[in-house]
């Protein structure tokens, strides 16, 4: 999938507008989207959605499963949220944060559903959304390597670009060499069972560290031979024309969805 993303990157419908204009309106939703209220914030990932999906033309289907990633997380947290416990004879102080008299005893301790549980969920599942849907526009729409550029130009450390970029580059290696050794090892009935799963994943561990340091040396040793002196400059000379259109509509949206936020929080 880090293939992909990193292909649609360079091939989506918006790739001609300029990076910094894409990158300003991700950020000036995403920070609308952290002071905002929830009927704002959903509005921001659908909004995001539109542009996404049918402006930069990212299929619909790898959105909703870059989507469900953080979702999932999410929803395995819910319980720590909702859930809450208090001991039987502390009962009668929480008779109003139990949600529909929902709850059951063990021992000694009593296990409910919250009610203040439940508005923090109200509270961060749209927020997530929308921060999560900001980012993904990021990612989907702007190149590593401009992103990178836009930094080198705004004065960031030249050591943090450069340490930013080589991570990049990596994630990609150990997903190609991870995906290399599990087909290896599925190919020869490595997870038939969980005991054999178990072993066959510590040795793909294993073997993905020692790839991991031989591939870094590899790296090193060409970075060297082609005279590395602590900055790693890229090229670029692809052509950006800004348009009116999606400037104005970044612009307009972003003032309404501003004006909404002040309106519900008044």
């Amino acid at each position: 999938m880090n293939h992909q993303i990193d292909s649609l990157a360079y091939t989506n419908r918006l790739r001609g507008l300029p990076p910094t204009h894409k990158l300003s309106f991700a950020i000036a939703l995403l920070i609308l989207s952290l002071v905002s209220g929830a009927i704002v914030q959903l509005s921001i990932a659908f909004w995001l959605a539109v542009w996404i999906v049918i402006y930069a033309g990212i299929p619909g289907k790898l959105y909703l499963r870059l989507l469900s990633l953080p979702l999932m997380f999410l929803l395995t947290s819910l319980p720590a949220f909702v859930i809450s416990g208090i001991q039987l004879n502390q009962i009668q102080g929480i008779h109003a944060d139990i949600w529909q008299g929902w709850g059951i005893s063990m021992g000694n301790f009593y296990l409910y559903v919250s009610n203040t549980g439940l508005y923090q969920v109200s509270l961060l599942l749209p927020r997530t959304l929308a921060s999560t849907s900001c980012m993904y526009f990021i990612l989907l729409t702007v190149p590593f390597t401009e992103t990178l550029q836009i930094l080198r130009q705004l004065r960031f450390p030249p050591l943090l670009t450069e340490l930013l970029l080589l991570m990049y580059r990596f994630i990609f290696s150990l997903w190609a060499i991870a995906d290399e050794l599990w087909i290896a090892q599925n190919s020869r009935c490595g997870y038939r069972t969980w005991k054999l799963g178990m072993r066959s994943l510590g040795i793909l561990i294993g073997q993905l560290l020692q790839r991991t340091l031989v591939n870094y040396r590899q790296v090193s040793l060409s970075l060297a031979a082609r005279g590395f002196n602590g900055e790693l400059r890229v090229w670029h000379s692809y052509p950006y024309k800004p348009s009116q259109r999606y400037t104005f509509e970044a612009v307009f949206g972003c003032t309404v969805l501003t004006l909404l936020s002040v309106v519900f929080q008044s």
